[in-house]
């Protein structure tokens, strides 16, 4: 019996302690101890109820623990089963923190300035660099991917910021102003734009206004407080605030959250008054590249051809020095209208164009592309030679490029020169073709060729003299602060600590360009060694290809694109079909659509 009610007792005790009444349990994970406060005190005050003691189970009979047993069964199934809301335990729990409500940005509290900035970007993700309103592309452009860096970093403030619907674009109010306007696919890597930006410089502190009621009263007050503030001490001066120094990092805050392939390189803090980036600029620099050979040629005596000027020339090479010959007769003042494409929106009629220089330049590889390891500040390690080898050291194919610098382009005008270049590097028109193009005499009207392709295409830069002196030498004279100068860095952070400066090391511009040119330097690593791999199979050798002489074969037109086109017979240019005159194209698009006169356009201007 003994032994039978001690059990009983066991059982009872260890049920009690696994209940706890649900008034009670949860109000201790939410209360805290304060010392000298005791705790039945405390739960007093708060309303709450004592908890249950455990009772004294050894003057109980056996039928009242079973009893008890069973109660407390019960109780422990239903308290596992119905959950049980107290209003005192809900009291009891921590209130929940707010969410702040994110305030509109106030822009008035800012001050803004002019600024010039330039960028580069790769063209091949892009529909070009114009937005056109309502024009929907397969492939976003340039200004659209600058206008949600602007607004996401609040740096711009639109006339109709907050009306505008999400993909609409409207500059009006930041005195927006572009410098050239590219081609689908084409890059650049000195472009230029002009906008009013947020700053950092202080706003002017408001001056108490004087009322003119108060009369001498008033003159009486300002006359003894000025005696009193001769006796106070003044206070220590601010310091002076630096326009570029203590201005926002522009480029850090811009290449954030631009894509990769487009980069903030500059910014010129104090542009010519009445700075337009597009009418202001002097000069522009373009320049194409393409190799040589420009497609993989025929071995053997199969893949020689004659060229129109009398010369023996494997298919697939370039005739370089014609080339230079027929790129220098560019050079000058001329009427190029047989070497663009006309956009009767515009109501064009002065094609004449400057061009500076034109010229075929190869491209050195301890120099470009990625030549900047060479310098001997990137040597492998103290002493050590560079490993980057000089210009007899290129590997073949070369690499070329048509440098054309000019003071205005028109619409397509860079990729008409070179593909005309290219036929004369074929060897299917002679240099003179040039100088036959440029005579309005000779061909009043366009002849229908084929452009050059767009990807190899570069807006080199952009140059800007002094807007004061337009016959001084076409220098750029604007004073712009590159990344990684004084005014080019963020600066709160300091290169010997963070390890970068914004240029190089952590963090730096440099870090984000190479690996945009190492991906695709590894996908030129693996197609040329596959195509060495392919070349070297089989048993025969390159010498014993035998194939049908060139002349027999359909020729193949290398327009600056990845592969040829074959073209059946090639018919030359003094004999291909022209085009319409100007001046018809004009007045018939006059005729269907009437007079366009679009922003900012004057007699010379035309699309680059």
């Amino acid at each position: 019996m003994n032994s039978t009610f001690r059990s009983l007792t066991s059982t009872a005790s260890s049920l009690f302690s696994r209940y706890s009444p649900p008034a009670f349990k949860p109000v201790t994970l939410y209360t805290t101890t304060r010392r000298g406060t005791s705790r039945r005190a405390r739960r007093k005050k708060m309303g709450l109820p004592e908890p249950e003691q455990t009772p004294d189970y050894t003057n109980w009979s056996a039928s009242q623990l079973l009893k008890r047993i069973t109660d407390l069964e019960t109780q422990l199934r239903n308290n596992r089963i119905v959950p049980v809301t107290d209003p005192s335990v809900t009291a009891a729990l921590p209130p929940k923190k707010k969410q702040k409500k994110d305030r509109p940005f106030d822009a008035s509290r800012y001050n803004t300035r002019h600024i010039a900035l330039k960028f580069a970007y790769l063209g091949q993700r892009y529909n070009g660099f114009e937005h056109h309103t309502g024009n929907k592309t397969p492939l976003p452009t340039i200004e659209e991917e600058l206008w949600k860096a602007f607004m996401k970093t609040r740096l711009i403030f639109p006339t109709r910021g907050a009306e505008l619907k999400e993909g609409e674009i409207d500059w009006e109010g930041t005195d927006y102003s572009k410098c050239g306007r590219t081609d689908r696919g084409v890059s650049a890597f000195g472009q230029v734009i002009g906008i009013r930006v947020r700053s950092l410089q202080p706003m002017p502190k408001e001056q108490p206004v004087q009322e003119e009621e108060q009369g001498d009263k008033m003159q009486g007050i300002e006359g003894n407080a000025k005696e009193q503030g001769s006796k106070e001490d003044k206070k220590p001066e601010s310091k002076p605030w630096d326009h570029i120094r203590d201005e926002l990092p522009y480029i850090q805050l811009l290449n954030r959250v631009l894509p990769e392939d487009i980069r903030m390189l500059a910014w010129c803090p104090t542009p010519p008054t009445d700075f337009n980036a597009r009418f202001n600029c002097r000069e522009r620099r373009y320049r194409y590249f393409f190799t040589s050979p420009a497609f993989a040629p025929v071995p053997g005596d199969a893949g020689l051809l004659t060229t129109a000027t009398g010369k023996t020339l494997r298919e697939g090479y370039l005739d370089i020095e014609a080339m230079r010959d027929a790129a220098k007769r560019y050079e000058g003042l001329h009427d190029f209208r047989n070497f663009c494409k006309v956009d009767p929106a515009k109501q064009i009629t002065n094609f004449e164009r400057r061009i500076f220089k034109a010229s075929i330049e190869e491209v050195d590889v301890s120099q470009a592309p990625a030549g900047f390891i060479s310098h001997p500040a990137f040597a492998q390690s103290v002493g050590a030679k560079n490993q980057m080898g000089g210009q007899g050291d290129m590997s073949i194919p070369k690499i070329y490029t048509f440098d054309v610098n000019g003071s205005a382009f028109l619409w397509h005008q860079v990729r008409h020169l070179v593909a005309v270049l290219f036929l004369v590097g074929q060897g299917f028109e002679p240099p003179s073709i040039i100088s036959d193009l440029l005579d309005m005499e000779k061909y009043p009207t366009r002849p229908k060729y084929e452009m050059a392709t767009d990807a190899p295409l570069v807006l080199w830069d952009c140059i800007f003299p002094d807007h004061e002196d337009i016959d001084q030498s076409r220098e750029d004279a604007m004073e712009w602060v590159y990344v990684g100068e004084t005014g080019g860095r963020e600066t709160n952070k300091r290169p010997e600590m963070d390890g970068g400066d914004s240029k190089f090391g952590k963090g730096g511009i440099m870090d984000s360009i190479w690996e945009v040119w190492h991906k695709r330097k590894i996908d030129e690593i693996l197609a040329g060694s596959l195509m060495d791999i392919v070349a070297a199979q089989g048993k025969r050798s390159p010498a014993d290809v035998k194939l049908a002489p060139v002349a027999e074969r359909s020729p193949r037109l290398f327009d600056g694109g990845d592969w040829p086109r074959p073209v059946g017979t090639y018919v030359p240019i003094a004999r291909k079909q022209r085009m319409e005159p100007v001046e018809v194209v004009n007045a018939r698009h006059l005729e269907r659509k009437g007079p366009y006169k679009p922003k900012f356009m004057r007699k010379e201007d035309g699309d680059e």
